[in-house]
């Protein structure tokens, strides 16, 4: 048996089961704390996180890959945690433009296209 124990620990001698995230291309690691804690998030502290360091940076830390929107007519588009959002932004930007917008999941590369109605 070894006397370096692996597991994450506190000064108290707690295991230290904060989640973090790491973004490689601003090289830093961060805990979620701040979102758990003082946001009050709970199970939405990845998403949020995510989704303020995009706000603030431009792009997703490792690991998040999001749904993509894309107009085929216009500039405009989108990135989303998760399908619902990403399909009412392409439903509503079609129904309101008459624009046909591509549609694509994360990991996938298989192009859904969301046509105007009536089109």
């Amino acid at each position: 048996m070894s006397d370096h124990d692996e597991s994450p620990r506190d000064t108290d001698g707690d295991i230290d089961d904060t989640p973090t995230v790491t973004c490689s291309r601003c090289g830093r690691t961060w805990d979620l704390a701040y979102e758990l804690d003082e946001l009050q998030v709970g199970n939405q502290a990845l998403e949020q996180f995510a989704l303020d360091h995009r706000r603030h940076t431009g792009h997703f830390p490792d690991g998040v890959t999001p749904w993509v929107t894309e107009c085929r007519a216009c500039p405009a588009g989108d990135r989303f945690l998760s399908e619902r959002p990403a399909r009412r932004w392409a439903e509503t930007h079609a129904r309101h433009t008459s624009h046909t917008v591509a549609l694509r999941p994360p990991f996938d590369e298989r192009e859904e296209r969301v046509e105007p109605a009536g089109e």
